[in-house]
């Protein structure tokens, strides 16, 4: 997921986006914890995804206070 994707997703949907790339990233690491991921990358980029995301979500919060 890009910056330009999460741009044009509504606050709404990048609260459930943000849920469910939460829930995907613990099933990364417990399955990778039980045994090794063939790419063990996926991790990095499930992190960075939810990081995307709380980064537009706390951008708008600070645009609806200004």
């Amino acid at each position: 997921m890009k910056n330009s994707e999460v741009k044009e997703l509504s606050t709404q949907e990048i609260v459930e986006r943000m849920g469910e790339e939460k829930s995907h990233l613990i099933k990364l690491r417990l399955n990778h914890a039980v045994s090794p991921l063939d790419n063990p990358m996926k991790i990095k980029a499930a992190q960075k995804n939810v990081a995307r995301l709380q980064t537009e979500l706390r951008k708008r919060q600070l645009s609806v206070q200004k």
